[in-house]
C-alpha cells in the first residue's frame, strides 16, 4: 500500500514509524533497524543539528558510508528542515574539500570509520561547521578544536525534535556533485518539488508494498541511492544495505534477504554474465529488477531475465540534472531484442509529465527518426547548477515557456520510444559514474603535463590517457590517484612528442586512436619474433 506523497522528502518513513513501529526500515549486514527505531533516531539527530547550528540548518554534509550514520543521517537532516550533501571517504580529500567548500555547509554528521579524516579536512574549510559524531566520542577524534562537536554521548541525551520545520517545495531536499569539466566538481541541487515528481510516477509504476525489501548497491554520493532509501520508506518497505563484496556473488544475500526489488547499475550484472554466474532460476524472489547509470546491454538483459524469471527488467536513463531518472523501458523476451540499438537495450519513454525534444547543434528540433540531443523539461528538471549561473546558461534553455535540460546523449526516436546512440561531449559513463574527461585531463595537466587527452579504450569502461611533455607517466598517474576518485583515474598514461590536430587546429582524436593501436600491434609482433 502507497502513502500520499508529503511535501517533506523522507515522511513515508515517519508515517510507517506511526503505522507499522515494528517492521524493518533498513537493514546493514545482520543489524535490521525498526520503523519505530530510525525514526526516533532520525529526530533526536535532528534535535541535535539544529542545537548545534542554533537553528534550522541549511546544508548538512553526511560524511559516511554505508552505516547507520550514513542512512539515518539523510533522515536527520531531512526532519531538521536541511538539504543532505552525501561525501564519501573513498574520494580524495581534496575532492571532499572542495564539494563542502561549494556546498557552504553548517554542519557536518560524521560516523566513526571517517571521522580520521577530519583533522586534514576541517583546517581547510572555510567557516566553522558543527560536526555531529553519532558512533564516535570527541575525546577519540583529532583535529576538532574551534568547532561546536556533538558525539555520541551528547547525541543519546537529545530527545527527538517535535516540531520539524516545513520545506517549501523549491528548497534543495539534497546537492550531488557530478564530474566537472573544469576540474571543479558541478552541485546540483534536487528540490523536494523534483523528487516528490519522481516518486509520485515510480509509485504508480512499481506498486511497492510493505512487504518489499529492497536492495542497496550504490554509494550515497550517487543519486540513485535516493531511489532505494524513499521508494523503501514511502511504502513502508526495507531497504537492505549491501556490503560492495556481496555484488561480486549476491545470490545468497538476495535469498537470506528476501530481496524483491533489485538496482544496480549494469556493469553489476554484466560482470556476472562474464562470469557465467547468472544461472537461470538463480535469483527467485526478485519481482523487480531495475538498472541505470550507463548502457544496458541486450545480451546482459536477457541472461538477467532468465537468472530471475519472476521479475520484471526495466531500464531507466537520467541524467541528475533530470532527478535520478527521467526516461525508462521495461524488458520484453519477445520484441525488445530487436529494438536494442548498438546491442544496447532502448532507454524507453519519458515519465508521465515530462515533455521531450531531440535538437540538433542550433537547438532546433530534429525530424522525427533522425539523431540529436535529446532535452527534458518537467517537474524533475532542476533549477540549474548550484551558485554557477553561466554554467546553467550553458545546460539550460527556455522553448515554448518550459525550461528545458540538455543532456549531452544522442539519440533517436523510433517507434514511440528513445535509443541512445552516446555522447555529443566528452561526458562518459564508467561503472555507472558520470566522467568529464576534461576534469581528468585538467588533473593531468596539473600534474605537469602539457597536453592532455582522455579516451575510452580499448572498451567503454577503461580509460586511457594520452599526453605531451617532459613527464613520467607513472608519476601521472600517482598524482591522478591522489586528486580523483578511483573511478577516474587512467589505467595507463601514453607520452607523445606533440598531438596530432585537425584541420582546425583541434586535437585528433581518431588519429589518436589509430597511433595507439599500431603501436600496440607493433609490440604484439616484436613479442611474437621474440618468442620464435
Amino acid at each position: 500500500m502507497t502513502t500520499a506523497l508529503d511535501q517533506r522528502l523522507g515522511a513515508g518513513l515517519l508515517h510507517h514509524a506511526s503505522t507499522h513501529p515494528g517492521r524493518v526500515a533498513l537493514s546493514i549486514g545482520r543489524r535490521d533497524y525498526t520503523y519505530e527505531e530510525a525514526a526516533v533516531t532520525a529526530r533526536r539527530w535532528a534535535a541535535a543539528l539544529v542545537e548545534a547550528v542554533g537553528g534550522r540548518p541549511r546544508r548538512v554534509g553526511v560524511f559516511a558510508h554505508r552505516s547507520e550514520v550514513s542512512y539515518l543521517g539523510v533522515a536527520a537532516v531531512l526532519c531538521a528542515g536541511a538539504a543532505f550533501v552525501p561525501l564519501n571517504r573513498k574520494f580524495p580529500q581534496e575532492r571532499t574539500r572542495t564539494m563542502l567548500e561549494r556546498a557552504d555547509v553548517d554542519a557536518v554528521l560524521v560516523d566513526a570509520a571517517s571521522a580520521p579524516r577530519l583533522a586534514e579536512l576541517l583546517p581547510q574549510i572555510p567557516g566553522r561547521p558543527a560536526v555531529l559524531l553519532p558512533d564516535a566520542r570527541r575525546a577519540d577524534v583529532p583535529g576538532l578544536a574551534g568547532h561546536p562537536v556533538l558525539d555520541a554521548v551528547d547525541l543519546a541525551g537529545f530527545s527527538p525534535l517535535r516540531a520539524l520545520p516545513e520545506p517549501a517545495p523549491d528548497d534543495p531536499a539534497y546537492l550531488l556533485f557530478t564530474s566537472g569539466s573544469t576540474g571543479v566538481p558541478k552541485g546540483v541541487p534536487v528540490t523536494h518539488a523534483n523528487v516528490r515528481a519522481f516518486l509520485r510516477a515510480n509509485q504508480d509504476r512499481y506498486r511497492l508494498t510493505p512487504e518489499d525489501r529492497l536492495s542497496q548497491t550504490f554509494d550515497q554520493t550517487f543519486d540513485l541511492s535516493v531511489f532505494d532509501l524513499f521508494m523503501a520508506w514511502e511504502n513502508g518497505a526495507a531497504v537492505c544495505a549491501m556490503d560492495p563484496i556481496e555484488l561480486l556473488a549476491p545470490f545468497k544475500y538476495l535469498e537470506r534477504n528476501g530481496i524483491t526489488v533489485w538496482f544496480s547499475v549494469p556493469s553489476v550484472a554484466a560482470v556476472l554474465r562474464k562470469r557465467g554466474a547468472l544461472r537461470p532460476g538463480s535469483m527467485p524472489t526478485l519481482r523487480w529488477s531495475l538498472f541505470c547509470g550507463e548502457a544496458l546491454p541486450r545480451a546482459t538483459a536477457e541472461a538477467w531475465q532468465a537468472a530471475a524469471p519472476h521479475s520484471t527488467v526495466e531500464n531507466l536513463y537520467g541524467p541528475t540534472e533530470l532527478t535520478i531518472a527521467c526516461t525508462v523501458h521495461r524488458w520484453d523476451p519477445v520484441t525488445s531484442p530487436a529494438a536494442c540499438v548498438h546491442d544496447n537495450v532502448p532507454i524507453g519513454r519519458p515519465y508521465p509529465g515530462l515533455h521531450t525534444l531531440v535538437v540538433d547543434e542550433r537547438l532546433a528540433e530534429v525530424p522525427e527518426g533522425e539523431p540529436g540531443e535529446l532535452c527534458v523539461a518537467g517537474p524533475q528538471t532542476t533549477p540549474g547548477y548550484w551558485r554557477a549561473p553561466e554554467l546553467t546558461a550553458e545546460r539550460y534553455f527556455e522553448h515554448a515557456g518550459r525550461t528545458y535540460y540538455r543532456t549531452g546523449d544522442l539519440v533517436r526516436h523510433l517507434d514511440g520510444q528513445y535509443v541512445c546512440l552516446g555522447r555529443n561531449d566528452q561526458q562518459v559513463k564508467v561503472g555507472g559514474h558520470r566522467v568529464e574527461l576534461g576534469e581528468i585531463e585538467a588533473a593531468l595537466r596539473r600534474a605537469g603535463a602539457l597536453e592532455a587527452v582522455c579516451l575510452l579504450r580499448p572498451d567503454d569502461q577503461t580509460i586511457t590517457a594520452v599526453v605531451s611533455g617532459a613527464v613520467d607517466p607513472d608519476a601521472l598517474a600517482d598524482a591522478c590517484a591522489a586528486d580523483l576518485p578511483a573511478y577516474m583515474v587512467p589505467k595507463s598514461v601514453h607520452v607523445v612528442e606533440e598531438m596530432p590536430v585537425n584541420t582546425n587546429g583541434k586535437v585528433d582524436r581518431a588519429a589518436l586512436r589509430t597511433r595507439l593501436t599500431k603501436q600496440e600491434q607493433e609490440r604484439e609482433r616484436e613479442q611474437t619474433a621474440g618468442r620464435r
